[in-house]
């Protein structure tokens, strides 16, 4: 077997079989396909896209391709549940939900990613908080799991190296918006990790991989389908992305934004940020058997946020794997950007939209993001947003705060959030006084659009034309 009849086969839209998949898996995790075949089977799967049998063969050989994590040992019997975002700008939900639902009595054995594309990495954001570890053996992982009841580290050498391989491969390649190799991506780590439950948060809108809500949706689809056949209760929500989550999009300022609403320290700006990980907190405490609905699971999470529990728990689990939790005490003196900018208004008007994957880009090019696999981040890098969409703006007015370490980081940064603005359409009017004038806002996207379970999934796969 040859990687070259492979490149080809995917190339032609022959279908792989167990053993060719086997083998291309196999070669990626031992290195030992060279990294030019590997890169253009990727974009031959990216262009021809793979059957659902392919997706499924190629999912199970990526968790198998090292050793795999049993969480329920460790933890005394308590349900394993996990949750994963198709990834955003400002999506900070992990570090709500995930101590959340350890305080609701579950364990989260969370298997998490570093900045791809334009969507800033969660790895990168807790190792912004000085000592925090996320390279943990899997028997530091056990440890921390036990003591927490969630931990949140990165893919050892050991557990699902094809991804890792592959993973960063995609970034560079212009191969990271295909439906197959995401869900292969996604679910090979989550399945490694032993789960009894996920809850999926796959966006849609101009901040997504996937813009389109059919493409969306069939990811959502593809990802439940896949997983719950697999052995894991999978239900997927479908969520807009067609704003930044939040008002934080960087690394150390995303934490304070989610600490502080751990907290219970309520900011408007924050508000669907915190409405959506109730809402994936809520499935997460449901289908780990915690809550007899996802309505009760909502109140049961809330009840955390009250109570001071999954501050806690989130506290507790920085300390273990090593994070210093004194830096949150007073999370603005710790915050030391090199430069820090005002983005003011040029023109009043009102909001109409925003391209939030440019956005995620002006995060990136600011710093908190990275060209190439392995290059270093900067941690007070990133976008404090002064706005919503529908929001009147009048000039002068701040729109936004930048934080970068160079002034040539700020250069590229600005023009591409001044270009990411939709604005409404000039009027005789020049003051924000003048609003009333200004034809209303047509009403926003929900943020959440779609709940999609097992059956759900079925039905849309079956009527999907791929």
């Amino acid at each position: 077997m040859h990687p070259i009849d492979l490149i080809r086969k995917t190339r032609d839209r022959q279908p792989l079989s167990a053993q060719d998949i086997h083998f291309l898996v196999a070669g990626a995790a031992a290195e030992s396909i060279p990294i030019e075949q590997l890169a253009a089977w990727l974009m031959a799967a990216r262009i021809q896209g793979l059957s659902l049998d392919e997706i499924r063969l190629l999912t199970l050989a990526m968790r198998d391709s090292g050793k795999r994590f049993d969480p329920h040992p460790p933890t005394h019997g308590k349900t394993a549940v996990d949750k994963h975002s198709t990834g955003g700008v400002g999506d900070k939900t992990s570090f709500l939900v995930a101590p959340i639902a350890a305080a609701c009595g579950l364990a989260v054995p969370m298997i998490s990613g570093r900045a791809l594309g334009h969507t800033g990495g969660t790895l990168d954001k807790l190792e912004a908080i000085p000592g925090f570890r996320t390279a943990l053996s899997l028997a530091e992982f056990e440890a921390v799991l036990r003591q927490c009841g969630a931990a949140i580290v990165s893919q050892t050498p050991d557990l699902v190296p094809a991804d890792r391989i592959l993973y960063a491969l995609r970034d560079r390649t212009a191969t990271v918006e295909s439906p197959g190799l995401i869900c292969a991506s996604i679910l090979s780590k989550k399945l490694a990790a032993g789960l009894d439950a996920l809850i999926l948060d796959v966006k849609t809108g101009s901040g997504a991989f996937l813009r389109d809500l059919s493409d969306a949706e069939y990811l959502a689809a593809l990802l439940v389908s896949t997983a719950n056949a697999a052995g894991t209760r999978t239900v997927a929500l479908l969520t807009d992305m067609s704003q930044p989550l939040g008002y934080a999009a960087g690394n150390w300022i995303e934490l304070v934004e989610a600490v502080e609403l751990l907290r219970n320290r309520r900011n408007p700006q924050s508000e669907d940020l915190r409405e959506l990980s109730l809402q994936l907190a809520a499935w997460m405490i449901h289908l780990g058997g915690k809550a007899s609905s996802p309505d009760h699971g909502y109140a049961l999470a809330e009840a955390t946020l009250h109570n001071g529990s999954a501050l806690e728990h989130f506290l507790a689990m920085v300390a273990a794997q090593g994070g210093d939790t004194a830096v949150f005490d007073n999370p603005k003196a710790f915050h030391r950007p090199a430069l820090t900018h005002t983005l003011t208004a040029s023109r009043s008007g009102r909001i109409l939209a925003q391209d939030t994957t440019t956005l995620g880009w002006a995060v990136q090019r600011l710093g908190a993001g990275r060209d190439k696999p392995g290059t270093p981040v900067d941690p007070h890098a990133g976008i404090h947003f002064h706005y919503r969409t529908g929001d009147m703006i009048s000039a002068g007015q701040s729109l936004a705060t930048l934080y970068a370490s160079t002034p040539g980081h700020l250069a590229e940064a600005i023009p591409l959030i001044e270009s990411a603005l939709s604005w409404s359409a000039p009027t005789r009017f020049a003051s924000i006084e003048s609003a009333s004038d200004t034809p209303p806002l047509t009403a926003p996207t929900p943020l959440l659009l779609q709940v999609i379970d097992r059956d759900c999934a079925d039905a849309i796969l079956a009527l999907a034309p791929r």
